[in-house]
């Protein structure tokens, strides 16, 4: 058990305001380099001063030291103990990188192991081994051969029969082999495993698990509370439907080792035999049965295989799996990759998911929580904040939170905190959300948040009164061509996401309902009843499909009084076959048509909770989650769009202030309401209102705002708070430059330099990762992209050449006590001017892996800086940086050293001599007061992750969201400083600054390296700073 501290019947509030590490996130602590013991011990200080519960050890790329060693282990256990000490939670990671199966490569070491694919074009196959040959030697075997015909008019198949390999054909002669996955960089020159067979995945387990629980074994549901296993699949193949029925082209679709003997035990048929029905449509749809038994039979293998395993071996040795499964979101990409994602969750001890590039994916979480519910299983993971880029903010990290916790996540895994920077681990899918951003001790604002929060929703029970059938067995049945049969998985796929943001929108709570898990949660005792979950409607959307049992289910249903809402057609097919048993049920249940406002009417009678506008408007994009918690309930409210939330277009009242949007939450009952503010810890109260038995709370709501509400027994019936408005004695604004301090040195990249092979000749200055790239192709190395082994499958050889980069570095100024950043220090040779430069390490820059070397006087004029470093296979050749306090100008690929300006205006700070500087600044705004009063600091546009608002020598106060205020009290007559700083993000410094796309949102390792229109020798920088001037009013 996760949290064994709420079994209190009441929350205990010391708890909420200062929550224990189980409540707290956990993020994916990259293990990117060669481990060394002092580094990582000292690191977990830093989770514990951003306010972080505990961390996953996860070997990402750049790992050195060999994975799942002794050493590797000695680590691992050294962790578990300074997380003990420290009352964390050390939480464990399955696999190298990733996806999870593999084991690093040693699990498919062995070629039997390997994953299959089924490939069914019309080449003939070359190879003549038995299947048992081909598996052992990891190579292609023949299956069957069909003699096709279709109709040329239509593309119908009319006729198929499954002929020898030597037999001709009357129509086309198509064939179907098993292919074993190759060699691929990405699983250290192994490949991904067959998820799909029971041995390869107990190898797996025997591999890992078993590894983990001989280093950790005793700490299990102890400081070792899960296991995180990532991304699981079939398959990622794409080409599983032809593009045309009459074209002639290569499918890959899921198979394994033993798939036709499994199948054959399953069914009592072959399917090889049904294998043409898989891939066209027959004129009578006669296939749609072969197409529904053959994606229920490839996610049942793999949720036997893969989950039931692992889900198995956790649970026997007292340890939690969790984690997430690959292709969230979609019917599409679910179907291809898991055939069914929410019956992958039903071994997960804490079930997970994956929410990257700061997407909202409604269906996603829903699927997740929904077998949370059904389940009783106590937490539900998110991997969040992956692949935002540097430039991702406060308001991004909150958005992204708050509407997954509204949508059951209590585990929170921030993505990503590099143990180093190191090489490419850089730019392993930034940001880095650790020390190595210049924000990282302002985290626990947002972490103690999220931690009050779960202090909250992780007590009671779920209150849920709608259930909806999910559909993904309807998109089994239209698998086909995509001229045939892609408008309708469209439709289906639309459909699927409409009906579920129109639900959530409509302030209505569901669960799905997974029909292969369905017959395991029904209760015989209680036939309105899913597992823990207890329905007054189930919605059916439009499905083309039901089973037989689901059918029963409802039956049942209806006779006990829920309601059974038909959107759409009456299913014609059941299990897969077309039939018309659904339609006494369907003549039974209510009938709508498939839109919002005739599924809001239906389901009027089940609502619990209403949020409107005060103009009596629903409000829009506003979700929320309820919990019964004793006598009380919990409410918790949040939005799911991001429209204006970083703009400052909220309107103004006349007295100036920030206005945000007045809401009503109606609530069924009358309750005292109270708002626990989870920034803060303070409970306070709220206006309210009883009205026709119902309670009314009024808000004035921000677009950064989410809101904890607990409904207690009342004790009146109505509080307004009522707003004073305040009498403004001055008005200050700055027209003006003014002071500000940098908290680091200001710095110049160095990333285009001239570059010498050995002794070979100079070539001209190219973009450093590209000339990398260029060396290794002449000298026939891998090539650093998104997928390469990692260090400690290569060998350790000494580097056979040297790689000598020019800069050229022009300077307005002499520059004094400058310093030069730059990895591999101890390795570098470094001439400025001709003259040797000591490579003696003086510090480190952002990153410990970034050390810092003194440099002589830089003269006005150009100067010339040599660095020479040895090269192999496992040498990386990086950016460097020249850090002191001067300025700095770029002109498209060139730039200039200038004086520091003294002061600087409201604007971004790269057109003001900062262009590259990615720490904070701290602006500093004079202010007179001419009598005592209070100050109100109201915020312009600014590009950071937060700010901070402090007065004199004063605690700052963050400020993050909007309204972007921040009041002073009593303050003193006279002149006092006001210091305004804005925390920076490095992508100036480190980002893909030469991607000039202008729709790009996945920023990983082929970012830096974009081609043709998306690349740019010149600088693509991004806006830092405050960018508008402060408005501050004096008041009393």
């Amino acid at each position: 058990m996760l949290y064994k501290k709420n079994k209190g019947k009441e929350l205990d509030m010391a708890l909420f305001q200062n929550p224990s590490a189980e409540y707290r996130g956990t993020p994916f602590w990259a293990w990117n380099c060669k481990l060394n013991r002092e580094q990582i011990l000292r690191q977990i200080d830093y989770f514990k001063e951003m306010g972080f519960g505990g961390f996953h050890m996860h070997s990402r790329t750049g790992m050195a030291t060999p994975y799942l060693s002794e050493e590797f282990m000695g680590h691992v256990r050294a962790c578990v103990e300074k997380a003990k000490k420290e009352k964390m939670l050390a939480w464990l990671y399955d696999e190298d990188r990733w996806a999870s199966g593999a084991a690093g490569g040693f699990v498919t070491q062995n070629q039997n192991y390997r994953q299959k694919q089924l490939v069914f074009s019309k080449n003939r196959p070359a190879d003549r081994l038995s299947k048992e040959e081909a598996n052992a030697q990891g190579k292609t075997y023949f299956l069957a051969a069909y003699d096709i015909q279709l109709d040329p008019q239509t593309g119908y198949l009319t006729g198929y029969r499954r002929i020898g390999l030597e037999e001709e054909a009357v129509g086309e002669k198509w064939y179907a082999c098993v292919k074993t996955a190759k060699d691929n960089p990405w699983f250290n020159n192994q490949s991904y495993p067959d998820t799909m067979d029971e041995e390869t995945i107990q190898k797996f387990i025997e591999v890992t698990y078993q590894a983990y629980e001989k280093a950790v074994g005793k700490d299990f549901d102890g400081t070792v509370p899960a296991i995180f296993t990532d991304e699981p699949n079939f398959s990622t193949a794409t080409e599983q439907t032809l593009s045309h029925a009459l074209e002639a082209m290569e499918l890959q679709l899921p198979w394994s080792r033993f798939f036709e003997e499994k199948y054959q035990e399953h069914y009592g048929e072959d399917i090889l035999d049904k294998l043409p029905e898989l891939i066209w449509l027959t004129p009578d749809r006669r296939d749609t049965k072969t197409k529904y038994r053959y994606f229920d039979f490839c996610a049942e293998r793999f949720a036997q295989c893969f989950s039931d395993q692992c889900g198995g071996w956790c649970a026997e040795h007292g340890l939690a799996l969790t984690g997430h499964i690959l292709r969230e979101p979609t019917l599409h990409e679910q179907v291809g990759a898991t055939g069914d994602n929410m019956r992958q969750y039903r071994s997960f001890t804490i079930p997970g998911i994956d929410m990257l590039c700061d997407r909202v994916e409604l269906t996603t979480a829903k699927q997740c929580q929904s077998v949370v519910h059904q389940m009783g299983r106590e937490a539900m993971l998110s991997e969040l904040y992956g692949v935002t880029n540097w430039d991702f903010d406060f308001r991004g990290h909150k958005f992204q939170g708050d509407w997954q916790a509204a949508l059951g996540v209590t585990v929170r895994v921030p993505h990503l905190s590099w143990m180093s920077m190191a090489g490419e681990a850089k730019r392993d899918y930034p940001a880095s959300i650790f020390y190595q951003s210049a924000w990282y001790r302002e985290y626990p604002y947002l972490e103690n948040h999220y931690a009050r929060l779960n202090t909250v929703l992780t007590r009671g029970t779920p209150v849920v009164r709608v259930g909806l059938i999910h559909p993904v067995e309807s998109y089994w049945i239209q698998n086909g061509p995509n001229d045939q049969t892609g408008e309708s998985r469209r439709v289906l796929d639309q459909n699927f996401q409409s009906v579920t943001e129109w639900l959530l929108e409509g302030h209505q709570d569901f669960n799905y309902i997974n029909e292969s898990l369905l017959p395991s949660l029904e209760n015989p005792q209680a036939p309105r009843c899913i597992g823990k979950m207890e329905y007054d409607a189930v919605v059916i959307p439009d499905c083309l499909t039901l089973r037989s049992t689901t059918l029963s289910y409802l039956q049942r249903f209806m006779d006990h009084g829920g309601m059974v809402v038909f959107m759409g057609t009456c299913p014609a097919f059941v299990d897969g076959e077309r039939s018309d048993a659904a339609r006494e049920l369907f003549g039974r249940a209510t009938r709508i048509s498939f839109n919002k406002s005739a599924l809001m009417e239906a389901l009027e009678p089940c609502r619990r909770v209403d949020i409107r506008m005060a103009s009596g408007l629903p409000a829009e994009k506003l979700l929320y989650q309820m919990r019964q918690d004793g006598a009380d309930l919990w409410l918790y409210i949040a939005h799911f769009q991001r429209d204006g939330m970083q703009t400052h277009e909220e309107q103004r009242r006349q007295t100036e202030r920030v206005a945000g949007k007045q809401i009503e939450i109606i609530l069924s009952g009358e309750y005292q309401p109270h708002l626990y503010d989870t920034l803060s810890g303070k409970v306070l109260p709220v206006s309210f209102r009883h009205s026709g038995g119902k309670t009314v709370v009024m808000y004035e709501l921000f677009p950064s705002d989410s809101l904890l509400l607990r409904f207690s027994e009342p004790h009146f019936h109505e509080f307004i708070q009522q707003p004073e408005e305040p009498f403004v004695i001055a008005r200050t604004d700055y027209k003006r430059t003014l002071p500000y301090r940098l908290e680091e040195p200001n710095v110049l990249l160095l990333d285009q330099p001239e570059y010498q092979l050995d002794d070979g000749a100079w070539q001209a200055r190219e973009e450093m990762l590209r000339l990398d790239n260029n060396i290794r192709e002449k000298l026939h190395y891998p090539s650093r992209m998104e997928k390469f082994a990692q260090p400690w499958v290569i060998p350790d050889e000494p580097p056979a050449h040297t790689v000598t980069v020019r800069h050229t570095i022009h300077s307005r100024i002499r520059v004094k006590d400058a310093l030069l950043a730059l990895e591999d220090a101890a390795l570098a040779e470094i001439t400025l001017n001709g003259k040797p430069v000591a490579n003696a390490a003086a510090g480190w820059y952002v990153d410990e892996a970034i050390q810092t070397v003194k440099l002589p006087e830089l003269k006005k004029g150009t100067s010339v800086l040599t660095i020479r470093l040895p090269f192999g296979k496992r040498s990386n050749l990086e950016a460097c940086y020249i850090l002191g306090a001067f300025g700095v100008e770029v002109r498209g690929t060139e730039t200039l050293i200038t004086e520091l300006p003294q002061e600087i205006g409201f604007g971004a700070i790269s057109q003001q001599g900062m262009p590259f500087y990615g720490g904070n600044i701290t602006y500093l705004l004079p202010v007179d007061v001419p009598v005592p009063c209070n100050m109100e600091v109201h915020l312009g546009k600014y590009k950071g992750a937060l700010c901070k608002v402090a007065l004199d020598d004063a605690e700052g106060k963050p400020v993050a969201f909007s309204p972007y205020n921040v009041t002073f009290q009593k303050v003193e007559k006279g002149s006092h400083i006001l210091k305004l700083t804005v925390y920076g993000h490095r992508f100036n410094t480190f980002g893909c600054v030469h991607n000039c796309a202008e729709r790009y949102d996945w920023y990983g390792p082929d970012s830096w390296r974009t081609k043709g229109d998306s690349w740019s020798y010149e600088y693509q920088l991004k806006d830092i700073g405050m960018l508008t001037s402060p408005r501050i009013l004096l008041f009393k």
